[in-house]
């Protein structure tokens, strides 16, 4: 455990979740007197222009940033900052006071941060590769540089002395921002909009999941239930986006393959009976877990115009599947993967998982070269996130000796797969509590690359959900304003208080 003590909290989250990339998993107390591993203390003088920031033990008020081996560290550190930040490691070095523009609070933030960080790696000699940032969508910094036309030299300086990003970072942001720019050319973002279809059902719950699903198999004979609710809302949604161009189409959860085959096609055709879904860009459906899919499952979405699903592995390591809860065989990935390519799917994703228990890079390479076997138009790579209500949070210490090792060779050996595949990383996003405070990347062939995964990151289009546990987010371009309508997660609530989903839905978009 960590203590946080701060006379203003003005701050906390920013320091919290700094904390939280340097010790993934670690909680935090606000008291004193806690059994801590340290104190981080914040406190804002009264003219509140200056910020006292520092570290130290229980048992002692003494700053604990100036370990002995300093030195030797600071080797190591000068290359990959910034020479205009060399003053600031200069003044961490005194330990002075920050001075902060209070008026300008993304640049104080920027500065605590920097602080902090130059704190925590004299402590644990670790570098972050992205630095201070600590938010999921670090692309969207570039892609807003780009538009304001600032040149790739230009955001290359800017995030490496704002937020410490190391180059390799920064180059991967301004890339994935172009290819974007690209992508999204043909959308109309005033009048566009897309949707978002939730099913909250899977065949199992995976070890690492937080998602709201739930095993299909409790909801065997009532899934008719949640359909019905869920087509009042699709209904209305339709209605009220009538004339409107639809740009993408998007089935996730859960698993949607995981409803019987009658189910998908009731609801495949519903939505194509009250959404424009053939004018669609794309059509994607989260087939997700090859325990889920059939060849007559595969036939309704082929029948129904679907342009792109997905068939999960996450590992080619029966062990590691078998541990993570599954439930399928390496063998079943193959084997669902080749039907999908005989019923005529030309653009399949495949999800993988870096950082999985008991995993190493050595597996990571052989996952890496089973999926390039069998060639999918998409891969997207996520690396582990340690979510507050997965099963592996809550046997955290179980587990915590078999999670991440080696995590940088596996995301170099993950990257450098996807390129050996002809595959382009198009878009990227975040989570808190990443193993090596790293990210998820999606990497695709030319022109498979899925849009609606680079607009639910950016926010640049309205996105309509409908279903449990979905959110829907209204962007009004023009008056650059954002608005949110979240629904219950539990599939039980959201068939009971359907009406009072529609009632949330229809205080912004009306009657």
């Amino acid at each position: 455990m960590i203590g946080i003590l701060l006379n203003d909290n003005s701050y906390e989250q920013d320091i919290r979740e700094l904390l939280m990339a340097f010790y993934p998993g670690e909680t935090f107390a606000h008291q004193e007197g806690a059994e801590v591993s340290f104190y981080v203390e914040g406190k804002v003088n009264e003219a509140r222009d200056e910020f006292e920031l520092r570290i130290f033990e229980k048992t002692c008020s003494t700053c604990r940033t100036l370990p002995a081996a300093l030195g030797a560290q600071s080797a190591f550190i000068w290359p990959d900052f910034p020479p205009e930040l060399l003053p600031e490691w200069g003044e961490f070095l005194k330990c002075a006071p920050i001075r902060l523009p209070y008026d300008d609070r993304t640049v104080s933030k920027s500065k605590i941060k920097r602080r902090l960080y130059f704190m925590l790696y004299a402590l644990t000699g670790k570098l972050l590769p992205w630095g201070t940032l600590t938010g999921i969508r670090p692309t969207k910094i570039a892609i807003t540089k780009l538009e304001q036309g600032w040149s790739r030299e230009e955001i290359r300086d800017y995030m490496g002395s704002m937020y410490l990003t190391s180059r390799e970072k920064i180059q991967l942001s301004i890339d994935i921002a172009q290819r974007e720019r690209r992508l999204l050319t043909p959308l109309n973002y005033q009048e566009g909009y897309s949707l978002y279809i939730g099913i909250p059902f899977c065949p199992t719950t995976c070890l690492y999941c937080s998602f709201p699903s739930y095993p299909i198999g409790k909801w065997k004979g009532r899934t008719g239930d949640y359909l019905n609710a869920l087509f009042k809302e699709i209904d209305y949604t339709a209605v009220k986006m009538a004339g409107r161009p639809l740009d993408t189409v998007y089935l996730g959860g859960g698993t949607p393959t995981a409803l019987p085959a009658e189910d998908l096609d009731a609801l495949l055709t519903r939505l194509r009976a009250v959404f424009p879904v053939d004018r669609a860009l794309e059509f994607t459906v989260e087939a997700g877990r090859p325990d889920s899919i059939t060849r007559e499952k595969l036939q309704v979405l082929k029948g129904h115009g679907v342009t792109r699903i997905s068939i999960n592995p996450q590992t080619m390591k029966q062990e590691t599947l078998d541990l993570i809860g599954r439930r399928h065989s390496v063998e079943m990935v193959r084997e669902t993967f080749a039907l999908a390519r005989e019923l005529g799917f030309d653009n399949i994703n495949m999800d993988l998982i870096i950082g999985l228990p008991g995993e190493t890079s050595r597996d990571v390479k052989n996952t890496m070269e089973q999926i390039k076997e069998l060639n999918p138009d998409s891969v997207t790579v996520h690396s582990l996130a340690i979510k507050r209500a997965s099963r592996l949070n809550l046997l955290w210490e179980e587990y915590r000796d078999k999670t991440g090792c080696d995590i940088d060779a596996m995301a170099e050996i993950a990257a450098q797969g996807a390129k050996d595949m002809g595959l382009e990383p198009y878009y990227l996003y975040r989570q808190k509590n990443m193993a090596g405070n790293f990210e998820n990347v999606g990497y695709a062939a030319p022109g498979k690359a899925c849009i609606y995964n680079i607009l639910i990151m950016e926010e640049l289009q309205t996105i309509l959900a409908c279903g449990a546990g979905t959110t829907t987010k209204l962007i009004f371009p023009a008056e650059n304003r954002k608005e949110r309508i979240e629904n219950v997660k539990d599939a039980d609530q959201y068939v009971e208080r359907i009406d009072e989903m529609l009632r949330r839905k229809k205080l912004l978009l009306g009657d």
